[in-house]
C-alpha cells in the first residue's frame, strides 16, 4: 500500500483531484490531496508572502502529521518544484515522486524553478501579487476541459500567488538520487517528443504520455489513475 500525496497546480486545490482520489482509495491505497496556502479553500490566508517556503510546508505538515511513509509524491505543473523540494528534505519518506506535466528540476546544487508568469499571463493589476485564472488560459492549455468540467474548473479555481512562481528552490541533493517518474500530457503545448529525447532535459526516470490537455485529473482521471498505480512498481 502507497500514500499517495497529490500537489496540485496553479490556481487549483485539492478539489482538482477528486476523482483520482476515490479511484486511489477503491484501488487499497491512501490518498492526500492538498491545497497550498492562498488558493482552493484555503484563498482566504493568500497574502503577499506566500511562496515557495510556505507551500513546501504545506506539504510536510501533511506528511508528518499523518505520519506518511512510503510516499508516492505527485506534482502537477509548478508544483513539480514543490514536489522536488519536499522529496530533497525528507528523501527517506519517499517512494516515488511523480512530475505530472510539470518542471521537472535538473541536477544542479544552484537556484532553479524561478519564472516570470507575467511574461504569457500579461501584467498584474496595481496592487495585485496573484494572477487570475480565465477561459482564455484553460482553453490555451486544457482544451479538452468542456461542458460541465469546464464550468466547474472555472468556478473553481482562484488567482495563483506571483511568488509561488518566481521563487526558486535550491536542491540539496541531485535528483538522480531519488525514484522518478514522468507523465506527459500531449495537448498542453510542450514539445513531449523533445522532452522524452532529453533535448530539454535528462530524464531520470520511467515515462507514460497521455492524449490530455493540462488537466488529465479532470478530463481522464481513470488513465491518469492507472499510471499512478503502475509507476511506483516499475521505477
Amino acid at each position: 500500500m502507497y500514500n499517495y500525496v497529490l500537489i496540485p497546480g496553479a490556481w487549483l486545490g485539492g478539489w482538482v483531484w477528486n476523482k483520482v482520489d476515490r479511484i486511489l482509495q477503491e484501488s487499497g491505497h491512501n490518498s492526500f490531496p492538498i491545497t497550498l496556502t492562498g488558493m482552493g479553500d484555503r484563498i482566504h490566508l493568500a497574502s503577499p508572502d506566500i511562496g515557495m517556503e510556505t507551500a513546501i510546508e504545506d506539504v510536510i505538515n501533511v506528511i508528518r502529521f499523518n505520519d506518511l511513509e512510503n510516499i508516492v509524491l505527485v506534482g502537477h505543473s509548478f508544483a513539480g518544484k514543490v514536489a522536488a523540494a519536499v522529496a530533497d528534505k525528507i528523501p527517506n519518506k519517499i517512494r516515488l515522486v511523480v512530475y505530472l506535466d510539470s518542471f521537472r528540476p535538473d541536477d544542479t546544487m544552484e537556484p532553479q524553478g524561478s519564472f516570470n508568469p507575467i511574461q504569457e499571463f500579461g501584467q498584474l493589476d496595481e496592487g495585485s501579487f496573484t494572477i487570475p485564472f480565465s477561459e482564455t488560459i484553460l482553453e490555451n492549455i486544457g482544451m479538452d476541459v468542456i461542458g460541465k468540467n469546464k464550468t466547474w474548473m472555472l468556478d473553481k479555481c482562484t488567482p495563483w500567488p506571483i511568488k509561488l512562481a518566481t521563487d526558486p528552490i535550491k536542491l540539496a541533493r541531485s535528483p538522480r538520487l531519488m525514484n522518478t517518474a514522468y507523465i506527459f500530457c500531449t495537448m498542453s503545448g510542450d514539445p513531449i517528443d523533445e522532452i522524452i529525447l532529453g533535448k530539454w532535459g535528462e530524464l531520470f526516470g520511467p515515462y507514460r504520455k497521455m492524449e490530455t490537455g493540462h488537466y488529465p485529473m479532470v478530463t481522464k482521471p481513470d488513465e491518469l489513475a492507472k499510471y499512478l498505480l503502475e509507476l511506483p512498481d516499475v521505477s
